[in-house]
């Protein structure tokens, strides 16, 4: 009982997450101050966030549950806290766009695509990752593990980079 309903709450979480960030993106808040200074502080998050991602496997391999725990913990607030940034950026400022050309500009669109559409699939993965370790499913995490991993590793990384390649556009 106790697992169906936490299953359920993570589908709902991560159908919500998507169409309200969608929906928050095309909202400005009337005569509100930029939130210019956002952009390096939540690609730093993502940075960090991959950082510790890597950690966090080297802990598990290492028998340091304990840590491996806390370090994962730390990547979901850390999501979390770029998530919420990241919202309140484009609500109070402009869409920056790229401005490079040729293979670049077909390389920031190919990484920032893939970025956006895996950091929707990978809401439900982590949470059903972390939902399994909570209720001590341990051979059913580390299944899903192995592939969460890998794609939030990737969009962690991927955040930096198009941070990266777009910041000499900002106004």
């Amino acid at each position: 009982m106790k697992e169906s309903r936490l299953n359920r709450l993570i589908n709902v979480v991560s159908v919500l997450i998507p169409v309200v960030v969608a929906a928050l993106f095309g909202i400005k808040i009337p005569d509100a101050e930029p939130l210019t200074f956002l952009p390096p502080i939540y690609a730093s998050i993502n940075g960090v966030t991959a950082i510790l991602l890597v950690v966090a496997v080297w802990a598990i391999k290492n028998n340091r549950r304990s840590l491996h725990q806390k370090l994962m913990t730390s990547c979901i607030i850390l999501s979390g806290m770029f998530l919420l940034m990241y919202i309140a950026y484009h609500m109070t400022s402009e869409s920056t766009s790229y401005g490079g050309e040729g293979i670049m500009r077909l390389f920031y669109f190919f990484i920032l695509v893939s970025h956006i559409l895996l950091s929707i699939v990978i809401v439900p993965l982590v949470l059903k990752t972390y939902a399994r370790a909570y209720m001590k499913q341990f051979d059913s995490h580390r299944k899903l593990a192995r592939i969460t991993f890998p794609i939030w590793l990737y969009v962690a990384v991927s955040g930096v980079v198009v941070y990266l390649m777009i910041s000499p556009y900002y106004a």
